[in-house]
């Protein structure tokens, strides 16, 4: 089956998603040319390892607890809270606990 992206005017529901936690898994929201929007689910003590993204990124942590790692220092994003890193800044994201995100790259 293929993966449900969001139309243009499409309400998308992140609080609801956030309680969906256990039932569900990353997908793509909205890819284009110049954005992609995605959900991801990162499960306690699980991460990305050390990766670059071609694009601006906006890492928002929807429920959960992040740790986001730079080559300068490793910070930490509770519910609500959210980064911007440049295009191809190397970062490393573990989740602390069960977490919800929502990653914006703006290509």
């Amino acid at each position: 089956m293929a993966t449900h992206h969001a139309s243009p005017g499409e309400i998308v529901d992140l609080y609801t998603w956030a309680h969906d936690m256990p039932h569900e898994r990353s997908k793509a929201i909205v890819k284009t040319d110049d954005m992609e929007l995605a959900r991801l689910i990162i499960r306690a003590g699980n991460e990305f390892p050390n990766h670059e993204v071609s694009g601006s990124i906006v890492v928002h942590c929807v429920k959960g607890q992040i740790e986001i790692t730079l080559s300068t220092a490793t910070q930490t994003l509770k519910s609500n809270q959210l980064i911007y890193l440049m295009p191809n800044e190397s970062h490393t994201v573990r989740a602390v606990v069960d977490s919800v995100v929502l990653l914006t790259i703006l290509f």
